[in-house]
């Protein structure tokens, strides 16, 4: 990687392994946050892997994938302080439980047992957004908000914080994330854009939604942008630590791109290999973020056989947790989750719900499936 070419994603940590320079970045954790960052990242992978098998089971009405995204997640918790806010994706399942999130909140999103359950303000985790691009917009309002209590309270911790908002590649060519950027940049907000390029946008690759990389789109709105190896957890670390430092310093917004690969199907109803090569694939699994700090910590003696043994036996157990906890999870009624939607529904929410319970409530009668 040419350093001196802001295209290139900055790198701290090569696929093998090995530790590289930059006149500009550096890590400045602990190596007990690189041997936490390791079992964060492995977690969120059996996660994933739980997820979709749940999922095929009939245990989950769906599963959104992250594994091959874990790097930047564990460096968000990383940087974050207690007061700072995420406004993320569906695929955010290990910034979630790293947080605070009760995994059978999580699992109950798609499960269908619950729109969803969490507290936002115990967490400081927003509710999961399922429309493509929604979340920066709410992240900067947040943001707008934070920023008129601090000048008011100017020394009060709380509003010395920090809004985070994720969204992918293929959310870039939506409309909201613009207009997100447009108020963000005219108001100053303290909001980090955290664009994770997975590289596909469902089944588009992200070659035909721009002409220039996505970081660059910054500039046209007046703030920094900056490109990392969203597979490099320590890069991510040392990015996004600059970029959440020139928010709350009053700088105003910053972009950050995250280039990395959606390494399974958008979500369990899809299937990659109609849109894209498994070849591009095998060569993004030589790029694994796991493996490559995995490799790293090994070479320096930070871990060991006995560790990884050890996580192993972690990651089983954490394994049937995950199964225990979903299919404990109860039933929904249809009411409630009309219910849940707003405290005074109007007349066409309320026919609608009338309906729907009208419809379930109806034995099917002998000729409907003619």
């Amino acid at each position: 990687m040419d350093s001196d070419d802001p295209t290139q994603p900055l790198q701290l940590l090569t696929p093998d392994g090995t530790l590289v320079d930059n006149p500009r970045f550096h890590w400045e954790g602990s190596d007990e946050d690189l041997v936490d960052m390791l079992r964060q990242m492995t977690t969120a992978r059996r996660f994933d892997v739980e997820g979709a098998a749940l999922q095929r089971h009939g245990e989950l009405g769906l599963w959104a994938p992250l594994s091959g995204q874990e790097a930047y997640q564990a460096a968000v918790t990383k940087v974050m302080k207690p007061q700072d806010m995420v406004f993320g994706t569906y695929r955010e399942q290990s910034i979630a439980l790293q947080k605070g999130v009760p995994l059978g909140d999580i699992l109950a999103v798609w499960r269908g047992s619950s729109l969803s359950r969490w507290i936002a303000s115990d967490a400081q985790v927003a509710p999961y957004y399922m429309i493509i691009g929604a979340q920066p917009l709410h992240a900067v309002g947040y943001a707008m908000g934070v920023a008129r209590d601090k000048a008011k309270h100017p020394t009060d911790p709380a509003n010395d914080a920090v809004t985070l908002t994720i969204y992918g590649d293929g959310a870039s060519s939506q409309g909201d994330v613009n207009e997100a950027l447009v108020f963000a940049a005219s108001q100053q907000a303290p909001v980090v854009f955290l664009n994770v390029n997975n590289q596909w946008a469902i089944s588009e690759p992200s070659s035909v939604q721009t002409r220039i990389p996505l970081y660059q789109r910054a500039m046209g709105f007046g703030i920094p942008g900056i490109r990392v190896d969203g597979n490099d957890p320590l890069a991510c670390h040392a990015v996004l630590n600059w970029a959440f430092d020139e928010v709350r310093s009053g700088s105003g917004p910053v972009l950050v791109e995250a280039v990395t690969y959606r390494m399974g199907p958008h979500t369990t109803s899809d299937d990659p290999t109609k849109y894209r090569s498994s070849q591009v694939t095998e060569e993004w699994k030589a790029k694994d973020p796991i493996e490559r700090l995995r490799s790293y910590l090994l070479e320096r003696g930070l871990i060991d056989y006995a560790w990884t043994e050890k996580l192993n036996a972690d990651l089983d157990t954490f394994g049937a947790l995950v199964r225990d906890t979903c299919r404990a999870l109860p039933n929904t009624p249809m009411s409630e989750v009309f219910d849940a939607v707003t405290a005074d529904p109007g007349l066409y929410l309320s026919e609608q719900r009338a309906d729907c319970l009208d419809w379930l409530a109806t034995p099917p009668s002998e000729g409907a499936a003619e």
